[in-house]
């Protein structure tokens, strides 16, 4: 800009008339730029300037010498074409020198360029590049180029084209067509936010639209010749994709006959499409529990690979019983216990049972199989030797006390031994421990035979349970059971019984025996009891007839508790029938006179006073 001056001066004076050849070498501003030095002289001026035409003229000179720029106006491209109605010298002013750039950048550099202006916006990754990384010779090409008149294509801005391949190489060799804008974008040319490949006639479905593109699109020599030398690139297309083994390898080398889709999706491969495989066509058809079992739990390395054994259950499964479901020192068959349903549900059933040494009879065969065939203790040493499961198949039971614990604790022990089997069957049975079948008759083997009223009490009556629990069942629970007295010791009936007189008769020679007076059918009344042979007052006449308590009548005793008083009571007349009698004498309306004083009498012969 600092030569525009010089250049006005110029035209003022071809405008005046002033001679061409004497005017040029007058008033010349100066030297022209470098690339215009072979036009430098003062009788060379109207080879760029055209004697009074002004501007215009000076424009016809310019692109008379610049083809490229003519062309871009006649084609309307790029910037020269948007400012066509500017004259050239506005932006290209000369004789500045020969150092002289003949481009007036905005700003003074032409990072300030509105590239915009050229017909072709920078975006995202085009903004970050310099301008000599795109307006280099090597992307110089096309008739525009073919146009400048100087040949240094490094000092030249113009020849680059718009689309994608003028500047990159195309890698896919014109294979996918030169609109690379249908795929990618100007962010990141691995992307290809704008590809959609269903439209290829291949949809990527499952794990296929997981893949990398390079998974399926490998490298390889693409148009190989003298110029390409072989180079490896990308094969987009054509790719082999009629079926899975044009890019997959058979797994089942060819043992499967027809489309892979009957069995597979593209989820992934592992993953078998039920519906489409019919397991019922193979010699294993799927049962029970095995219907529910991913495929991969059995066609696995294991248990064969894909071509698992399965002639036995032990080909899949581990003994859980570790060896114990023998017979005869072999395995048993599986399926003589259990079915396809569940391990857990055993098919062994209480029929089966009776045929080992240990038949179910009773209450026993209700019992659940665990009630018997208990797991050991986690960490115990017997846990490792039982197998995963840890059941006891071969528990032992001889006798009831190897799964029951003894409720009387011990008390029908022989010579300090366990009671053997035929012990407990004496008064117990299999169908259940209570009620006992111990009866009255066998009671009379006993110590304590039972007689009258003593046949119909309740066992509990006697045998009462103890306060201290003596422990528990393993087949009942933990229920804690209490040890019963059986081993009684008592003979007398004060032993169990207490004594209803308060010792009234305690200084008979008899000792007071129950059995004087009572039987076993009843206490009361006193069966045995004879007024006239085993008391001392004889009932006569209307005395015999009376009831007992008209003259045994309740009083407090000495050690406050109210009973019948029997003995000693008055023997004379006057202290039963005396007129003065408290409780009235003969005014009772029973008829009877009640004898005087004789709860007072009586209390104090009872107590010594």
């Amino acid at each position: 800009m600092r030569s525009l001056p010089r250049v006005l001066v110029l035209l003022v004076s071809l405008t005046l008339g002033v001679g061409v050849e004497r005017a040029c070498a007058q008033v010349s501003p100066g030297a022209l730029a470098g690339p215009h030095a072979t036009l430098d002289g003062a009788t060379q001026c109207f080879k760029c300037h055209e004697q009074g035409a002004g501007r215009a003229g000076m424009d016809r000179r310019c692109l008379a010498c610049h083809g490229e720029i003519a062309t871009m106006r006649t084609a309307k491209r790029g910037f020269h074409a948007r400012h066509a109605a500017e004259a050239c010298a506005s932006c290209h002013p000369d004789h500045g020198g020969r150092d002289f750039a003949l481009i007036a950048w905005s700003k003074g550099r032409p990072e300030a360029f509105d590239h915009t202006e050229a017909g072709f916006t920078l975006q995202r990754r085009h903004t970050s590049l310099a301008c000599r990384d795109c307006h280099q010779p090597r992307y110089q090409h096309g008739a525009v180029v073919a146009q400048v008149q100087v040949r240094d294509h490094a000092r030249s801005w113009l020849g680059l084209e718009t689309a994608c391949a003028s500047c990159h190489d195309d890698i896919h060799q014109g294979g996918l067509g030169k609109d690379c804008a249908s795929c990618h974008d100007d962010a990141d040319w691995r992307r290809v936010p704008r590809f959609d490949h269903a439209r290829t006639g291949w949809a990527l479905t499952g794990a296929h639209g997981r893949t990398t593109c390079q998974s399926c699109h490998a490298t390889a020599a693409v148009n190989a010749g003298p110029d390409t030398k072989g180079v490896l690139k990308p094969l987009w297309k054509p790719v082999p994709h009629a079926d899975c083994v044009a890019c997959h390898k058979d797994p089942h080398a060819g043992r499967f006959t027809g489309a892979c889709a009957r069995c597979h999706t593209t989820e992934a491969w592992a993953k078998v499409d039920t519906k489409g495989f019919d397991h019922e066509q193979t010699r294993y058809p799927l049962r029970g529990r095995h219907a529910s079992v991913r495929c991969e739990s059995c066609h696995d390395a294991r248990h064969g690979g894909r071509h698992p054994r399965f002639a036995a259950c032990a080909d899949c499964h581990d003994d859980a019983h570790a060896g114990q479901a023998t017979i005869a020192g072999r395995a048993t068959d599986c399926a003589v216990c259990h079915d396809v349903r569940g391990f857990a549900i055993s098919t062994w059933p209480v029929a089966e049972h009776q045929r080992t040494r240990y038949a179910l009879d009773g209450a026993h065969a209700t019992v659940a199989c665990a009630g018997c065939h208990t797991r050991a203790a986690e960490r115990s040493s017997e846990a490792s030797t039982l197998g995963r499961a840890r059941v006891r198949m071969r528990p032992s039971h001889n006798v009831c006390g190897d799964c029951h614990a003894d409720p009387h604790a011990g008390r029908f022990s022989v010579g300090g031994a366990r009671p053997h089997q035929a012990g407990c069957l004496a008064c117990h049975s299999m169908a259940a421990f209570v009620p006992s079948t111990y009866d009255g008759r066998a009671h009379a083997d006993c110590v304590f035979p039972l007689e009258g009223g003593h046949r119909a009490t309740p066992c509990q009556r006697c045998h009462a349970e103890l306060d201290k629990p003596r422990g528990h069942s393993t087949l009942l629970g933990s229920r804690d059971l209490r040890a019963l007295p059986f081993d009684s010791r008592a003979r007398a009936c004060g032993d169990c019984h207490d004594d209803a007189h308060g010792g009234q008769f305690a200084a008979r020679r008899d000792k007071g025996a129950c059995e004087s007076c009572h039987d076993f059918n009843a206490f009361s009344p006193a069966a045995r009891f004879d007024h006239d042979r085993d008391a001392a007052f004889h009932l006569q006449g209307a005395h015999a007839r009376t009831a007992c308590a008209a003259c045994h009548r309740s009083g407090r005793m000495a050690d406050g508790v109210t009973r019948v008083i029997w003995r000693p009571t008055p023997k004379d007349c006057e202290s039963c029938h005396a007129p003065d009698a408290p409780s009235g004498g003969k005014g009772r309306s029973n008829g009877e006179s009640t004898p005087r004083g004789s709860g007072e009498r009586m209390r104090s012969s009872h107590t010594g006073r």
